[in-house]
Order: structure tokens, then C-alpha cells, then sequence
């Protein structure tokens, strides 16, 4: 094996799971992760894999895109979905964490290893020798210069928002109560989802009010080019895209029954566990970048949540991302140097399960590069093939962030009509070409 180490710079979801990839086959890792010394606008702690957003690595069914993504990752021996199923929380049918807990698991499982030394300082350049830069899109400003300069084009970037996080006793039970969509969870215990339900003039009034709070000021420079991230988008957004944007989006009331009346609300406001303890729940679906004293004013208008105690207020910050089209090959190798990748979100594979598949297939690769193979493509029958196929192949002009989707994959030759099955087919064959290439491609 290699004597010298190599270097994975950061230890974010990305990071941390291709570290431990290296480590794993024997290569000595140094990780580098700036945090304490340095935060980012969206971290608060110094532990490795913190979840910023959400704490959901969202669907677990296999017939769910995200759901066989998962799967993929559980047969290749990923760090972050060992520690996050260790960890899960009851969501239904989504995979939800307590944060602390899983962070936490994640730096002692590397923190431990014999074969990963963690340093704690920013890295402002580009490394020489085998590195892989799986900073996020929260890159430092002096490593984006460097990588900018070494792309010889400008960074792409979106705007991403955080969504409040409230106490469970500050919840008032009812008019909010338990249940999962379509009960999900059986029916005959309390669901897993607290849910807060408005009636239309309830709805109304709050887009209202929505529309006409103040925000907190972007700097001249983000009013020039102000773009969001399609499946983030902050709520007041939305209201302003039409009066029941909320209502069809994360306001949608389908699969719910109000115990009270035995209907649908006409929109419905719905919170998820966020700790191990049960006693924070956060607003799903409820990024926002309004000033604080009016997201405690506006949200507290939703029945249920008039007394609610914040314990994280909403907030934005810009990501960052590199052209992957033009800059990677499948392999997530630079596109002119055999011995640097890049991984996670700062290739443009959008959300936590996409940003790990990355870290996990850099990891491996530069594992098999330092160790004189040659590194691989995963077939496109695969989530993580298809995903890692379109981040470096899709448009470089209308190049976007990417989640894992259905679309992505290669059509199913005959054709299956019904959804379900469609879906369920598509990770049945993706499971077989996933051992396929693991027989073939891992043992070599």
C-alpha cells in the first residue's frame, strides 16, 4: 500500500465518507476539516458530517429514487449511512436523524481510525499529490479562489435557506396533532409527523403576510444575480409564485385528516423530529430568509404554533458550486489531473445521500488510483451511476444541481407502464447491475 497519505480536504457528508472509503483499503487518510478555527455562515459545531438543513436523508422505500440510492450506499459499505441508520428517528417512511447524535458518530468512527489522522486547519490552496476536495458548497473563500483559478471560469452558485426548529412543548395538541400521510405508520399508534392545520382564510392571511415581511438584505453583489435552488425554495417565494404555490407545495394537506372534523385541511403545516430526545421538531419544507422578529410573528399565526419557542430561526447563504460538465469525468477526476477529484455538493449532486455517493465513489477510486488501478464508472443502471453520469455529461451552459430522480436512469426495455411497478423495476435491475459490477469491477 501507498506509505505516504493522502488528502481529503473537508469532512463534510462527502468528505468524511470518502475518507473513510480510503481508510478502509488500507490508504492513510489526512483529513482536514477548518472547523472550530473557522466556521462557516450555516455550521455550528466543530463535528464532523453536520446536518445544516434538514434532518432528513429523505424516502427509504426501494421503489423511491432517494430510497435506492440508499440502498447502493448500504451495499457499498458507507460510513454515513451506518451511523444514520444507527440513529434514525421515527419520519414515517423517510430516514430522519438526530443531528448531534449522528455527527457525533460519524467523528468518532474517523476520529478512531487507525488510518485517518484529522487536521484541524483551513486549507487555502489546492493540494499536489492524491487529494480529493469535498469542501461543500460553503467552500472557504480562499480555497474558491484556487479552485476558480484552476477551472479558469467563475463558480456557479444558488441561494439555500434553513428552516426553523421549535420546541415539542411549545406545540399546542390540538388543534396540531400526529399522523403520517396516508397513516403510514399503521394507523393504530400516533404518526410520526406532528401536523398544523389551516383553514382557507387561515391560508390566505398567511400569504398574505408572507408577501409583505420584511427579508433580510442580500449585499449588492447577490441582488445582481439572485438565483434559488428549485427544491429549496424559501417559503416566501413561493407565495409569491401564486396564492396556492403553498398549498401544492410543502402546505400540501394530502393524505391527511384533521381529527377534529374528519376532512382535509385546506392546507397544513407539518413538523418532523429533530433530535434523539423528541423535544425539537423542525418546520418541514419551511426554509425562509425572513428577518427574525417577523418569522417569529408570522409563524405563530399557524394554529398550533402561537406560543412557539425557537430554538433555530430560519436563515440563507449562498452556495457554491463548480461546472462538473466541463471540469470531471465520471470518475469525479479532474478533467487534466489524474490525482485530484472533487466530491459532494460542490460537484452539483444536490441533498445528503447524493453528496455521500459522491464522497463514497471518489473514495474508492482514489484508493484504486494510488494503489496502481485504474479507477471506475458505475453503470448508469445504477442511482449513482445515473447521477454521476448526468453531473458530468448534462449542458455546461444550463448546468444545474442535481438530486437522484427516476429520470435519470436509462429507459426499461419493454416498457412498464404503471408507476409502481416501473419504479420497483428499475432498482431491481439497478441491484443486479450494482452486483455485477461489484463482482466484476471491486474484486479486480
Amino acid at each position: 500500500m501507498r506509505s505516504s497519505p493522502v488528502t481529503v480536504v473537508g469532512a463534510g457528508l462527502a468528505g468524511s465518507e470518502a475518507a473513510w472509503q480510503l481508510a478502509q483499503r488500507g490508504i492513510d487518510v489526512h483529513l482536514y476539516e477548518m472547523r472550530p478555527r473557522r466556521q462557516t455562515e450555516a455550521h455550528h459545531t466543530a463535528d464532523f458530517a453536520e446536518l445544516v438543513c434538514s434532518n432528513s436523508f429523505g424516502a427509504q422505500a426501494p421503489d423511491r429514487a432517494l430510497g435506492m440510492l440508499k440502498e447502493e450506499l448500504r451495499a457499498l459499505d458507507s460510513l454515513i449511512m451506518r451511523c444514520a441508520d444507527e440513529h434514525a428517528l421515527p419520519a414515517g417512511g423517510a430516514l430522519a436523524v438526530g443531528r448531534s447524535e449522528f455527527s457525533r458518530a460519524v467523528t468518532e468512527a474517523l476520529s478512531n481510525h487507525p488510518r485517518v489522522t484529522v487536521i484541524r486547519e483551513e486549507v487555502t490552496d489546492i493540494p499536489s499529490g492524491p487529494c480529493i476536495i469535498a469542501t461543500g458548497p460553503l467552500t472557504s473563500a480562499a480555497l474558491s479562489k484556487r479552485i476558480a483559478e484552476l477551472a479558469g471560469q467563475r463558480y456557479l452558485y444558488f441561494y439555500d435557506a434553513l428552516a426553523p426548529i421549535v420546541t415539542l412543548e411549545s406545540i399546542r395538541m390540538p388543534p396540531a396533532w400526529r399522523q403520517s400521510r396516508y397513516d403510514r405508520d399503521g394507523g393504530e399508534e400516533p404518526g410520526d409527523y406532528i401536523n398544523c392545520p389551516l383553514n382557507e382564510q387561515e391560508y390566505r392571511a398567511f400569504v398574505q403576510a408572507l408577501r409583505q415581511a420584511e427579508r433580510i438584505e442580500l449585499r449588492q453583489f447577490e441582488k445582481e444575480d439572485e438565483r434559488f435552488f428549485e427544491g429549496c425554495l424559501p417559503i416566501e417565494v413561493l407565495a409569491e409564485r401564486g396564492d396556492d404555490a403553498l398549498a401544492f407545495g410543502p402546505m400540501r394537506p394530502v393524505g391527511l385528516r384533521d381529527p377534529r372534523t374528519g376532512k382535509r385541511p385546506y392546507a397544513v403545516v407539518q413538523l418532523r423530529q429533530d433530535n434523539l430526545a423528541g423535544t425539537l421538531y423542525n418546520l418541514v419544507g419551511f426554509q425562509t430568509n425572513l428577518k427574525w422578529p417577523e418569522q417569529r410573528r408570522i409563524l405563530r399565526m399557524i394554529p398550533g404554533l402561537e406560543e412557539a419557542q425557537f430554538v433555530r430561526l430560519g436563515q440563507m447563504h449562498r452556495n457554491t458550486f463548480i461546472n462538473s460538465p466541463k471540469l470531471l469525468r465520471p470518475t469525479l477526476q479532474w478533467h487534466d489531473r489524474d490525482d485530484l477529484f472533487f466530491a459532494g455538493q460542490i460537484i452539483g449532486t444536490e441533498g445528503y445521500v447524493g453528496s455521500t455517493a459522491g464522497g463514497l465513489l471518489a473514495g474508492i477510486n482514489l484508493a484504486r488510483l494510488v494503489s496502481g488501478r485504474a479507477p471506475l464508472v458505475m453503470p448508469r443502471e445504477t442511482m449513482m451511476g445515473a447521477l454521476f453520469h448526468y453531473v458530468t455529461h448534462a449542458e455546461p451552459a444550463d448546468f444545474q444541481p442535481m438530486k437522484a430522480n427516476f429520470g435519470l436512469l436509462p429507459p426499461l426495455e419493454p416498457p412498464v407502464r404503471n408507476k409502481r411497478q416501473r419504479y420497483r423495476r428499475y432498482f431491481e435491475r439497478g441491484q443486479e447491475a450494482l452486483r455485477r459490477w461489484m463482482e466484476r469491477e471491486l474484486a479486480s
